[in-house]
């Protein structure tokens, strides 16, 4: 039988393997809310509550984050698997949830409420740092000192590294020339509704310039180990803080069809890297592997360096613009009123404070 000892700690356990959005929390805190007033779901019976749940959660999100998941339905459901939450856990903590007026759902609301509060320091720390006194190496030490924000660090390189990529590829004024062989002019007047619609080149405009950009694929899920950056020049770029094991390398290489891809990754973990993408004998199609000290000297160049006053405020208004996009910015008054008509702050039990 499932204790509520047990059930805790498989709670905490997705709490704190929870990334800064807390959607796996926050649909386990609705299913109790609904399971507790509504009380038109079984939660041994997961179907009463698997597909429904998600929209519960996507209500919460969407007030307090103002975004939902974007991660697959398989991904999703992997909350109610055997390793996480199953229904006789579910059950165990709807129990105890029920006999103390919401106490479940108070505590996974008030860890919600401290992670966000953890992870204003580091944004805090875009808005009060400028060029002079921004300092990267302190700026990564922020999320890798908070346990509750480390789940996040791999978002945190891949803005790093797009805020000073895309700012040199500018600053720079790197542009692509995109032309039309002028000896398949009999195919391109074949094709030439084609050309236009596709291309913007035809018969009398063969050849155009364009500005280089970099681009990122925007916020993606836990489990996506797929494309991070891409370049209107063929470049494609995946950020990796973490060991790079086979099944990993495999991914990246396989699943993305760029000719050219630029790895950035922690100074300890390169040579491995190396070593196995040569074992596998796809080191051709590595255009480049780059280092966190990599990332630090550009940085350090790029704000205080003698071309500082052309690039530093572009560097550091796309790294704060990234920052407050892709991490959320809950309004305290709002969601304390929230906590406030649940019935939440009232609520204390020694087991779960």
């Amino acid at each position: 039988m499932t204790t509520i000892k047990d059930a805790k700690y498989a709670l905490d356990k997705i709490i704190d393997k929870a990334r800064v959005h807390f959607y796996k929390p926050i649909q386990i805190a609705e299913i109790l809310y609904r399971d507790r007033v509504i009380q038109d779901i079984n939660l041994i019976d997961l179907a009463t509550y698997r597909i429904s749940s998600k929209k519960w959660r996507d209500i919460i999100c969407l007030q307090f984050l103002g975004r939902t998941s974007a991660s697959s339905a398989r991904y999703q459901d992997d909350l109610f698997n055997d390793n996480a939450i199953p229904p006789p856990i579910l059950a165990c903590l709807g129990e105890e949830n029920r006999i103390h007026q919401g106490i479940v759902e108070a505590y996974i609301y008030h860890r919600f409420a401290q992670r966000i509060g953890q992870l204003s320091t580091g944004l805090d720390y875009c808005q009060t740092h400028d060029a002079n006194t921004f300092q990267l190496r302190e700026f990564l030490a922020l999320f890798w000192h908070e346990a509750g924000l480390r789940r996040s660090i791999d978002k945190v390189y891949e803005i790093i590294v797009y805020a000073l990529f895309s700012t040199l590829v500018e600053v720079l004024e790197v542009n692509i020339d995109v032309s039309i062989n002028t000896e398949k002019k009999t195919i391109l007047q074949d094709f030439e509704d084609f050309t236009e619609a596709v291309i913007q080149l035809n018969a009398k405009k063969t050849h155009y310039r364009l500005k280089a950009r970099i681009n990122r694929t925007g916020v993606t899920n836990a489990a996506d180990r797929g494309l991070d950056m891409w370049a209107n020049f063929g470049l494609a770029i995946q950020v990796k803080h973490l060991s790079l094991t086979e099944e990993l390398a495999e991914n990246i290489v396989t699943a993305i069809s760029a000719d050219r891809i630029v790895i950035v990754c922690k100074d300890a973990e390169k040579k491995i890297i190396v070593s196995l993408l040569n074992q596998m004998g796809w080191k051709s199609k590595i255009q480049s592997i780059l280092v966190e000290s990599d990332l630090i000297r550009w940085y350090e160049k790029a704000l205080r360096g003698e071309f500082a006053n052309t690039i530093a405020h572009h560097i550091l208004n796309k790294l704060s613009a990234e920052i407050q996009l892709e991490f959320p910015s809950t309004d305290k008054t709002e969601f304390m009123a929230f906590l406030k008509t649940r019935g939440y702050e009232t609520l204390t039990h020694n087991f779960w404070l």
